[in-house]
């Protein structure tokens, strides 16, 4: 029986697999960003119309959640989750598919994620007599950008009516040859915080140093003297990262500026540990501004939580992957210090967040995510379509 029904979702994702192509490479074409995602949600729309898919549209703005009853629907009910927003990032692989908006990108594979739920709602709904239970499937919005679509539409009852079990989400995974999968049971992914902080001196002319308050000089030393609450004060136990990407100061060789801002991240993954650091963070960056005469403000903007793998939902999965792709192709993950909003699932259902597959290294096709000249494998899509149906069959038995 199991075999049987592993051949059957094998054979209609084969069938459906140039179908999805599709899909995947209009979404590539035409990204949009976080929380805008208006032409996508309308084209995810119209798919589920096509196959009479019923499904819910408009939450948390551009959200969509589409229901696949099986057999006795209220016996179990479980989701999967694609994301659907794109990235500000100038796209430059030279696809004939590129995107067509100007500074936007999908380089993080939403379009695969987005393609594969699609794909999946199909397969479960042609296969629908083959088990009992509801798959609640969730297109959300926002996943790039804080406060995260995954909160935002968990608060608008996602997850409820009916109630959600376990959820699961998939994402690409350029570190791995297309054909495998990755799983890791139990703390996965950070927290993740951004931390914006602007110090405001007294500008002058440079060679005149004893007339101003430098806010460079001051930024130089707060940069170092904030590396050491990771280097000497987080438990070496907790993977912690404190680094920081942006720094401003709009002055010249013979300029010494007013204010400078700087733009950085918080990691961890213990939330005892996150809010002491967070104290930690504002009052030595005070007391270096205010030792060197000037001020400052820091605004932590408290993000994600960790994402946890909950053990037997993973368990679930990771086996129907083994029978699915073969236990050959199925690998243990590490920690990862990137964050994801699919966390806020994983606080509040039993959740498995897994990684797919994307890159073929023999044709080059294989890149870094969050960058403009990334690179995915369509034919990860069949792989996708099928086993994420397969594990929610799974998950409903």
């Amino acid at each position: 029986m199991k075999v049987n029904l592993i051949e059957k979702i094998k054979n209609i994702a084969s069938h459906l697999f140039p179908e999805v192509v599709k899909y995947r490479r209009h979404l590539h074409q035409h990204p949009e960003l976080s929380f805008q995602e208006f032409e996508t949600s309308k084209y995810i729309a119209s798919i589920l119309d096509q196959y009479q898919i019923p499904y819910t549209s408009n939450i948390a703005g551009t959200g969509i959640v589409a229901i696949i009853e099986g057999k006795n629907p209220s016996k179990k009910v479980i989701a999967l989750r694609g994301d659907m927003d794109a990235l500000p990032i100038q796209e430059d692989t030279g696809l004939e598919y590129a995107s067509v908006n100007d500074g936007v990108m999908h380089a993080c594979g939403h379009d695969i994620h987005t393609s594969s739920l699609l794909g999946c709602a199909i397969i479960l709904n042609q296969i629908k007599e083959s088990f009992d239970g509801t798959v609640k499937l969730i297109f959300q919005p926002g996943e790039e950008l804080l406060p995260g679509g995954a909160k935002l539409m968990i608060e608008e009852g996602v997850l409820e009516n009916p109630k959600v079990e376990s959820i699961i989400g998939q994402h690409v995974f350029p570190d791995l040859e297309v054909g495998k999968v990755g799983f890791r049971k139990g703390m996965y992914m950070a927290s993740a915080d951004e931390i914006y902080i602007t110090v405001t001196g007294k500008g002058g002319h440079a060679a005149l140093p004893h007339k101003v308050i430098d806010p460079i000089l001051i930024s130089s030393h707060l940069i170092v003297a904030l590396q050491q609450i990771v280097s000497r004060n987080a438990n070496p136990s907790t993977p912690s990262v404190l680094s920081f990407g942006y720094i401003e100061g709009k002055g010249a060789t013979n300029v010494i500026p007013n204010e400078v801002s700087l733009k950085g991240t918080f990691r961890t993954f213990d939330e005892t540990w996150r809010k002491e650091a967070h104290k930690k963070i504002k009052s030595i960056a005070q007391g270096i501004a205010e030792s060197m005469g000037g001020k400052i403000d820091v605004d932590i903007k408290v993000g994600y939580p960790f994402l946890t793998n909950d053990e037997a939902t993973t368990d679930i999965a990771q086996q129907a992957a083994i029978e699915y792709v073969g236990k050959e192709n199925v690998v243990d993950l590490d920690l990862r210090m990137t964050a994801e909003d699919f966390a806020y699932y994983s606080q509040v259902c039993k959740g498995c967040f897994y990684r797919l597959g994307t890159s073929n290294f023999e044709q080059n096709i294989t890149g870094s995510l969050h960058h403009p000249k990334l690179l995915l494998d369509d034919s990860a899509l069949e792989i996708s379509i099928g086993l994420m149906s397969y594990i929610a069959i799974k998950q409903l038995s």
